[in-house]
């Protein structure tokens, strides 16, 4: 064991102790520091309200997707030193009626945030503990200072759909004797043939089936404006899923952000 100090204290006779210092074993430090509390990653459950267009400072339309965001409620705070075992924060959004709910949800917005039930919740994990403490509201202004925002939403469903449709197959062709197969997909059996596995199609072969109704995120849009009176964020671009869809917004991961000239 390494003892890093530059002061030391006589203790009996010949024995010295650090009184000012950090030990440190095998390259990592056993000196306890102040656990960091920083501000919640911002994020927000809304909903989609629908396309418009606005005009930034050069004058130029910029097409961006209305989300209308009433303000959040912490519900849960999780906290690494506690019996989770990990950093996070639940959000509850869009209360209602005690009688359309379940007693587990109305115990728990009860007993952690002292709120009606809940409708939508989200979970979202934080590397350190946050200030956020369980009944705190979170709004738009959440936001100010991001650029760039990710969008997680539910894709319109398309039904039924063929491999043309949901895979963007090109078909069989148009003539030479094609016969009401001109959609087709064309054979399967390859898929069938591996050699000491079962005969029938194995998974994952595209074919025709349901479409759409699956979670979809799109990533690195700009955040061209918030709307604190309105509760309202304007973002560019298309958003999955229908109007009045659920929307998750959050703080971008990937995005390079630029530094302020």
């Amino acid at each position: 064991m390494e003892i890093v100090s530059s002061e030391l204290v006589a203790v009996g006779v010949g024995r010295l102790l650090p009184i000012r210092g950090e030990r440190k074993t095998q390259g990592r430090s056993l000196a306890r520091r102040p656990l960091a509390r920083k501000v919640m990653t911002p994020a927000l459950l809304g909903k989609k309200v629908g396309m418009t267009r606005v005009y930034d400072e050069k004058g130029t339309i910029v097409p961006v997707t209305i989300v209308h965001v009433e303000p959040n409620v912490v519900t849960q705070v999780k906290t690494a030193d506690g019996k989770d075992k990990y950093n996070a924060v639940q959000l509850g959004y869009l209360s209602v009626d005690p009688k359309h709910s379940t007693f587990q949800l109305i115990g728990h917005c009860g007993k952690h945030a002292g709120t009606a039930p809940k409708r939508y919740f989200r979970e979202i994990r934080l590397k350190d503990a946050t200030d956020k403490t369980a009944g705190d509201a979170v709004a738009v202004d959440s936001f100010d200072g991001v650029q760039f925002v990710d969008v997680v939403g539910t894709s319109k469903g398309k039904g039924f759909a063929g491999v043309m449709k949901r895979y963007n197959f090109g078909g069989q062709p148009a003539s030479h004797g094609t016969e009401r197969k001109h959609r087709s997909r064309g054979s399967i059996c390859s898929f069938a043939s591996n050699r000491g596995h079962t005969g029938k199609p194995k998974k994952g072969l595209k074919m025709a089936g349901h479409m759409g109704v699956d979670q979809v995120t799109t990533r690195n849009h700009p955040l061209v404006r918030i709307d604190k009176e309105n509760n309202l964020l304007l973002i560019k671009g298309a958003l999955p899923g229908p109007n009045g869809g659920l929307i998750f917004v959050r703080r971008s991961i990937t995005a390079k952000v630029k530094a302020a000239e």
